[in-house]
């Protein structure tokens, strides 16, 4: 009894392989396989390329966010002072931030003093929010106490303020410069308030790698932000940070219960949260546009297998009447048009996770081409265009992919399975 071979064998691969490498009389059919390949290694590198980026701009975003802001501000309700002024400051800011410190997953506490100001110097102007902090709190703020990126000396801090990389270049000033700060909220006297005009010296200068952070923000030592900003033994609100901010609402709600009554909150995903959101529904839609582009690269493998077909229509009736099985018949084409999206697929991996890695040096020939202004932080927030590379992103390309092309190869090399012999030979 003879023996069935088993699936896939040695045979069909030869065969295929034989289809494959077409002669010059089936230069169509080597035209429209070369056309497949392309198509889907474009897609497949264009899809990577927009994950990565993708993943990249939202960790940068993320990123520069958690680095240089709050997880968790806590501020204070309206409430009347001894004056009858409405006013929302913590009196006893000490007290609150100590119980705040002892919730899990809390690591640090600072008390700040918020104000608006016009910074001047070298006679140009600009808007400032100055954030009075305590020395040792500022030294914890990742993306401002970064030595690669600042200049000047950190621990000079309680000798002056720490202004922004924007700051500083629209303003023309370097580190030991004087920057003059402007509050319309200055002294009391009998004609009115006074605006409270005081020099400083440029002790820092920090970039945060947000433009809007590095463009409007400037750091006061928390003493003399109090007396700057008539703030004498109280503080604006509570900046906390958490050492799991991806899952912050899991302690938002014992922070406000530690922060007492007339404390509220308000996380960072409060004020991120519909950008993220905006962000996601984005990238599920780039997703599923260039998922398309990827089926319509591989429909150009059932054009191409259509005509291998047709043209070894004499082959397949040779084949099936010296024994070759419809199973056969059907794996030979079916590797031909899995062959081709395999390597069109291996191809476009490896082009998208070389774009992904090597985009910053990418990019710079890019905007050296265009002359330059490619990439405006005043518009994107960040300051290049980031990527990461994620083995999830790259795992789902190529299981679209793959998964396609298998998908569509499976008509034409089922209808030259089903294919007749005594038709396919009637008129040899």
């Amino acid at each position: 009894m003879a023996r069935t071979p088993p699936p896939f064998a040695g045979f069909e691969w030869t065969i295929a392989w034989r289809y494959l490498r077409a002669r010059r009389a089936e230069g169509g059919v080597s035209v429209m396989t070369w056309i497949s390949l392309v198509g889907i290694t474009l897609a497949v590198f264009a899809l990577i390329a927009t994950l990565s980026v993708r993943s990249g701009f939202r960790a940068e975003f993320v990123d520069t966010i958690l680095g240089s802001n709050a997880h968790v501000t806590v501020y204070a309700s309206q409430r009347e002072d001894e004056f009858g002024r409405m006013v929302r400051t913590f009196p006893d800011f000490d007290e609150r931030a100590a119980r705040v410190a002892e919730v899990p997953g809390v690591t640090r506490v600072a008390p700040l003093v918020k104000g608006q100001v016009m910074g001047t110097a070298n006679g140009r102007n600009a808007g400032v929010e100055v954030f009075g902090i305590a020395q040792d709190d500022l030294e914890t703020i990742p993306r401002i106490a970064d030595p690669d990126t600042a200049q000047g000396d950190i621990a000079r801090f309680s000798e002056g303020v720490a202004i922004g990389s924007g700051v500083a270049r629209e303003l023309g000033l370097g580190v030991g410069d004087q920057i003059k700060l402007i509050s319309p909220d200055g002294a009391k006297t009998p004609f009115g308030t006074s605006p409270r005009v005081k020099a400083y010296e440029v002790t820092y200068i920090f970039t945060a790698g947000r433009y809007d952070i590095d463009r409007t923000r400037a750091y006061m030592p928390f003493g003399e932000a109090q007396l700057y900003f008539n703030r004498e033994g109280v503080a604006d609100e509570l900046e906390v940070m958490v050492d799991d901010p991806e899952s912050v609402e899991n302690v938002a709600l014992p922070i406000q219960r530690a922060a007492g009554e007339g404390a509220l909150i308000w996380t960072w995903q409060d004020s991120s949260g519909a950008f993220l959101r905006a962000l996601e529904v984005e990238d599920n839609v780039m997703f599923v546009i260039l998922s398309v582009l990827v089926l319509i690269a591989t429909m150009n493998i059932v054009s191409g297998l259509i005509m291998l077909v047709k043209n070894k229509g004499r082959d397949i009736g040779i084949l099936r009447t010296m024994g070759l099985t419809e199973g056969s018949v059907l794996r030979v084409f079916f590797i031909c048009g899995a062959f081709t999206g395999v390597i069109g697929t291996v191809m476009g991996v490896v082009l998208g996770c070389l774009f992904a890695i090597y985009i910053d040096p990418i990019f710079s020939f890019v905007n050296y081409v265009a002359g330059g202004g490619v990439w405006d932080p005043a518009v994107r927030g960040i300051y290049s265009l980031p990527a990461k590379l994620q083995w999830a992103d790259v795992a789902s390309a190529m299981a679209l992919s793959l998964g396609l092309s298998f998908v569509v190869t499976i008509l034409p090399a089922r209808r030259a399975a089903r294919m007749n012999p005594v038709e396919a030979l009637r008129y040899e």
